[in-house]
Formats: C-alpha cells, structure tokens, sequence
C-alpha cells in the first residue's frame, strides 16, 4: 500500500478563498476585518511565521498590523499594550505570538486578550467552551487538523483516533475537539504522552494517528496499522548538509516508511502547517463577523 498525500497547501488555499469571500462580504456590510500580531523580539521562526501570517492576510484582503517589540519589554508594558489593544475597535483579531521572552508569564499574557478578539484560542474561556462543546474561537492547529481530515474524506465520526502529545496547544485541545458529539467529531480519543508505558499498542489501533510529540521520525512503519490516516502535527529541524539552512524539516513520523503503510497521511512540510495559518484567518473573520 501507497499513501495518499494529504495536501495541507491545497486545502489551505480553499480556506483563504473562502476567507476571501467572506471578508468581501463584511466589507460591503461595512466592516473591515482587521488583525494584529504582537511580536515580542526577533525570533527567527516567530519571524518568518508572522511573515507568512501577513501575506496570508493580505492574499484575503484584510487589514494587518505587525507591533514588533523589543525582547527586553517588561510585562507589564506587553500587559498595557494588550489592554490598549482590547479597546482598539479597529482590530477583530489580536495575536500575540509565541513564544515569549522567559521574564514574561505567557499564560498570563494569553489570558489578558480578550475572549472575542483572541485569535489563538488560547484564552481559559475559549478553550472551556471547545470542551464544552460550545461555539468558540478555537486553537488554530487542532481546528486546522479537523478541517484536514474532514475536506480530505476521513470524517473522524465513529473512528479511533489516537493523539501522540497532550500539550495545551495542540494535544488537548485537539482530544477536546474530536470527542465532541457533533458533526465532524464523534471519535473515540486516546491520548498518549510521555507516561504511556508502551506507545505502539495504542498507535497500532488507531483508525486515524496524530502524532503532537516534537520529536523527530518517532512513529516508525511497525506503529501504525495497515490503512490508517496519518496526520503528522510535528516540525523538527533535524541537520542536513545538502541543504543551505544547514537543516531540513521533519515530522514526528517516518514518512517514507510509514507511507508504506497508511492510507493516507500529511507530509512536512506542506502538511498541517499550512492549515494552522489559514485557521488564523477563519477565527479572525469569525470574530468580526460576531460584531456585525
């Protein structure tokens, strides 16, 4: 057996057109979408993520602004920008990027964006309306992981999904979302982590694998059982010399072994990564869309 590839870029793309129109939309009602991103220093990742966010943006023609702050900001001036920004009508959307400097409390920081305006899905009322199953500005790469599998044909209802990873923002979240009963969820979760005595029994079940570990080609072919969905959230630099950067990126699975086995699963890059951007500018034209 051959996987098919899952193509996050493709899908993506049907989101930002999607986005496109709606923005059209609420522009001829008279509101312009508008997003803000908060980058604290000069993180070479956060940079070229936000860049990409940006273009993003743009491609849909809403209005964006980058803050670009110094590292050395304390926490409370990042504290009084956030809550000069909650009261800034021209912005729907507020994201502050992350990861932070270590001086400066990142829960702390997530919890003073207001709930409408928080873009993430990261504010303590928006994710315990996810697990309430409520309507709510959801995480972006657990929503951005749903939307793969289910415009990819692989509607996780009545399926076994096992979730490698229980982070706050992925693992979690992801589970939360994925058990709900509603449409596009119904699945029976498992979540496994760093406690989980013998990681491949619970992998060899699943229906559909998401591995969430950050840890590079951990899911290696005799994991995964014949025909299974495979959605890689992993983003691993691991070294290559052919390479300019000096490195290449890689998922938490063995792809071309693992490729062998599944269905269908995602590559990386051109996987979830895609999916987790286009998520942004579905809660950000969500968010202006509730002040209509």
């Amino acid at each position: 057996m051959t996987a098919t590839i899952i193509d996050g870029s493709a899908i993506a793309q049907q989101i930002r057109d999607e986005m496109r129109a709606e923005v059209e939309r609420l522009k001829a009602s008279g509101t312009d979408p508008g997003l803000v991103v908060v980058l604290v220093g000069n993180d070479p990742a956060s940079v070229s993520y936000v860049r990409g966010k940006t273009r993003d943006v743009e491609e849909v023609g809403m209005r964006s602004e980058t803050l670009r702050i110094s590292a050395d900001v304390t926490q409370e001036q990042l504290l009084g920008l956030v809550s000069d920004l909650n009261q800034d009508d021209r912005w729907h959307g507020i994201l502050v990027q992350l990861p932070l400097p270590p001086h400066i409390d990142e829960g702390l920081v997530t919890s003073t964006v207001l709930p409408e305006k928080d873009v993430d899905g990261l504010h303590p009322v928006n994710v315990g309306k996810l697990f309430r199953g409520e309507r709510a500005l959801y995480p972006c790469t657990p929503h951005g992981v749903k939307q793969l599998l289910l415009r990819s044909g692989h509607d996780p209802a009545g399926k076994h999904v096992v979730v490698c990873g229980r982070s706050n923002l992925v693992g979690k979240p992801l589970a939360g979302l994925l058990m709900q009963k509603a449409e596009g969820a119904n699945a029976t979760v498992t979540v496994c982590h760093t406690g989980t005595p013998d990681l491949a029994v619970h992998t060899r079940r699943a229906d559909i694998l998401i591995p969430v570990m950050g840890r590079p080609r951990t899911i290696t072919e005799d994991m995964v059982k014949d025909g299974a969905v495979v959605i890689d959230v992993g983003v691993n630099r691991v070294e290559d010399a052919s390479k300019k950067a000096g490195y290449r990126l890689v998922g938490d699975v063995d792809f071309d072994g693992v490729a062998r086995k599944a269905s269908a699963i995602t590559p990386v890059p051109g996987g979830v990564g895609p999916m987790t951007r286009a998520m942004l500018l579905y809660n950000t034209v969500l968010a202006a869309s509730r002040t209509v």
